[in-house]
């Protein structure tokens, strides 16, 4: 199989799709591999880096999604990239399509064949491909809150761990998944209050056992959530509906009453966001202000520590680009029901049942439109 690594063009994003050394294992199958020129010097390898174990360069995008049987990337394909994608190219990459009509419309017109790593399960109802970077985005949520709650960008100017003689900020976590405990993690290291918000008794569970006494579990109601919402400093967006859109919990009313100068650190933005508040940013212009209360909404978080990043999605995502090269992605996909899970968008299909409930569209069912090919 041809597979093709074009370079990231969403807003200062530096990770790649494969790295040389995973480049090496496809070409040791027996592939061949297309990297865009400079794919990956946000990560310190240049193209001799790729050369040097077997792949070709390309000079343009357009050359690489022409000539590659598969895409391999990291964020979703922009506007321009899907003008290119051709019937019956697979697409392997993060999509997040529930808040997202535009882009699947248009990769529903491109009749691709298009697998997204969020939606990809394991058998113990884990998400191997976004747990990586959802390990990165919960504890640089933690980063994050304590840089924008400084006085100059635009927070109350309290230290998230404070100092002897006074109060530490205060944490709420919204979600007790991967997101969610890894925030914790951070918040906990550093010394603040943290409050984790979750239905899932099993998760506040584990948590628990994990942090002890450090950490107080409270089960998400109406009633708590205003609750601790309102006392916060920093509030992390932590939700997730695998597919879905996430729910909107944190409401316009609560922003009014929250801390003039707090900090909401919304990490379910991808997929629309866990507050009503809630819209894109980047990294470029990560912030703006609702009601006095600091909003850092932006859709590529790992992407600031590309480095890390790369190689823990690739360390993620190599088994199943293997699969999908060495048996193609029908056979991959219909002997795989957990790898099939990914399977968003068949040539035309909406064949993600979270993704079309979301945006009001058909679905097929992703086994029935393999077999039926």
């Amino acid at each position: 199989m041809k597979v093709g690594v074009p370079k990231e063009i969403k807003n200062n994003e530096f990770r790649v799709g494969m790295t040389p050394g995973n480049v090496r294992e496809l070409i040791n199958h027996g592939h061949q591999v297309l990297v865009e020129t400079e794919a990956a010097a946000g990560i310190g390898f240049s193209d001799d880096d790729y050369l040097q174990v077997g792949a070709q360069i390309a000079n343009t995008p357009a050359e690489i999604f022409e000539k590659s049987d598969m895409i391999v990337k990291v964020k979703e394909p922009q506007p321009n990239e899907r003008a290119i994608l051709r019937e019956g190219q697979i697409l392997f990459t993060y999509l997040h399509l529930a808040p997202d009509r535009e882009q699947t419309q248009e990769l529903i017109k491109s009749k691709a064949v298009c697998i997204a790593y969020e939606t990809v399960k394991d058998r113990h109802g884990g998400l191997p491909l976004l747990a990586p970077m959802s390990e990165v985005a919960g504890r640089m949520s933690m980063q994050v809150g304590a840089h924008f709650l400084q006085k100059m960008y635009g927070g109350r100017g309290v230290l998230l761990a404070g100092v002897t003689g006074v109060e530490t900020a205060k944490v709420v976590v919204i979600g007790g998944g991967t997101v969610g405990r890894n925030a914790v993690q951070v918040a906990v290291g550093l010394g603040a209050e943290t409050v984790v918000l979750d239905r899932n008794l099993d998760a506040l569970r584990t948590i628990e056992m994990q942090f002890g006494n450090s950490v107080k579990t409270i089960y998400s109601t109406a009633e708590s959530l205003e609750k601790h919402v309102l006392e916060a400093d920093v509030v992390v967006g932590a939700v997730l509906v695998p597919g879905a859109s996430a729910p909107k919990l944190v409401t316009v009313e609560h922003i009014k009453k929250m801390k003039n100068g707090s900090v909401i650190v919304d990490v379910a933005i991808d997929q629309g966001g866990c507050m009503e508040t809630s819209r894109p940013t980047s990294h470029e212009n990560p912030t703006y202000i609702v009601d006095g209360v600091v909003h850092y909404c932006v859709t590529n978080m790992p992407g600031a520590v590309p480095t890390t990043s790369t190689f823990a999605l690739n360390n993620a995502t190599l088994p199943y680009i293997l699969d999908l090269a060495n048996k193609g992605y029908k056979q991959a996909l219909l002997k795989d029901d957990l790898f099939r899970e990914g399977l968003n968008i068949y040539k035309g299909h909406v064949t993600c049942r979270s993704v079309a409930e979301a945006l009001g569209l058909d679905y097929l069912d992703a086994k029935t439109a393999l077999q039926n090919e």
